[in-house]
Parts: C-alpha cells; structure tokens; sequence
C-alpha cells in the first residue's frame, strides 16, 4: 500500500499548493481528502494548504487510528460521511473560496438545487448543488446533514461556510470545485441582470450525453 500511498500524498501537496496560491482557499482554511481502500488520507487540522509536505499529510487506518503524519482535519467525519454514498467518488475538496462561500451566505428558495445552471459546464462537473444548514465547523451534525444528500449530489455549499465537492479522484473533484466557484461569481455577477439560464431541455441534453454528474463517479473534463 505505501507505494501508492506516497504519490497520492504528493498530490494533494500539489493540489494544495495550487489552491492557495490562486486565492481559492487562504489562511489555515480549507481540507483535502482521499479514500484508499479502507484507509484515508487528508490534510492536518490548522494547516496552510499552501505551505504542506507530504509527512504532513494524515494517513489513517479505517478505524480511525492515524499510521502517519499530522492529526487530521476535525472536518474529517464530513468527507467520510460524504463519500460513505458515493462509492465511485473518491476524494473530496472543501475550501472557503471567496464566491461560493458568498453564495453559502444568501437565501435560496430550492436548498436543493441553489446554484443556477449557467453554464454546460457547471451542469456536467457539478450537476445540482444542495445548501447543507448552517453548523459549527466540526459539529458531528454535518455528517448527519450531508448523509441525507450524498446519494443525489456530489457538490454542496455549507450555510455561511462555503463549498464541498466529491469526484472520482482528487484531480476531478478540483477541478469541479473550481467550476463551482467560477460559476458562484458568475451568479452574483449577474444575480441583478434576469440572465438566460439553461432550459429543462438543454439540461436534459448534457445529462443524456455526459452523465449525470450528481449521481455518478463520472465528472465530465
């Protein structure tokens, strides 16, 4: 297993460094994760995803024991609890990006469906988007939460938080979250401006031809 542990460890180092220094994630703010078999890498509680190495990087057993590195994210239970439905997912990504955690922050009629398909791309890396309720980071609550989404969603926005994405690997899931950001400012962009949206057709269209990004491990490049 250590032999594919360490490239994985390096990718997330990479993934991280990435993240930061494009101003998707700052601070100590955000958190990485990768399912390998019943074990689990993800990066350390109050790290810089910009400033990691792969010795920091937590691995553990899946019991929960850690076998290396640092003490992981307190928001480990969340990626678990999301990945536990999506069996063909597995990574995930959260960060505290700038727009969709403004997104987070507003009111939507539809907690289920709260980012407006603007874009083919948002439908076929992010299908729908569901707003999780405002918790505390780390309230054992958010795994309750995303548990009841998981199955029909891969991307979510926590209240007042900001975004959360499964995909297959952790090149796909960055890359969907970067979509959800890109799509996040264009809505506030254009939140005032009645923009055109993508009809139930054209929808139906991207689904039918690329895969249903919000039930499958499938993540359209």
């Amino acid at each position: 297993m250590s032999k594919h542990i360490e490239p994985l460890k390096q990718a997330m180092v990479d993934a991280g460094r990435s993240l930061f220094e494009r101003g998707l994630t700052g601070g100590t703010s955000g958190n990485l994760s990768i399912r390998v078999g019943d074990e689990w890498l993800v990066t350390p509680t109050n790290s810089c995803l910009g400033e990691l190495t792969p010795s920091d990087i937590s691995h553990l057993d899946g019991s929960g024991r850690l076998l290396a590195g640092k003490p992981p994210s307190k928001e480990l239970a969340l990626h678990q609890a999301f990945l536990s439905l999506r069996p063909d997912d597995q990574a995930v990504v959260h960060l505290h990006s700038t727009y969709g955690t403004a997104w987070s922050c507003l009111t939507h009629p539809d907690p289920g469906n709260v980012l407006p398909p603007l874009t083919p791309y948002a439908i076929m890396r992010l299908g729908q988007v569901a707003l999780l309720p405002y918790r505390r980071p780390g309230d054992p609550r958010m795994a309750e939460d995303i548990t009841r989404v998981a199955a029909g969603h891969r991307a979510v926005l926590l209240a007042n938080h900001g975004p959360l994405v499964a995909g297959r690997d952790l090149a796909a899931a960055q890359s969907a979250i970067e979509e959800l950001e890109a799509t996040a400012r264009l809505a506030l962009v254009l939140r005032d401006e009645h923009p055109r949206l993508l009809d139930h057709d054209q929808i139906r269209e991207l689904e039918t031809t690329f895969g249903n990004s919000n039930t499958t491990g499938h993540v359209s490049q």
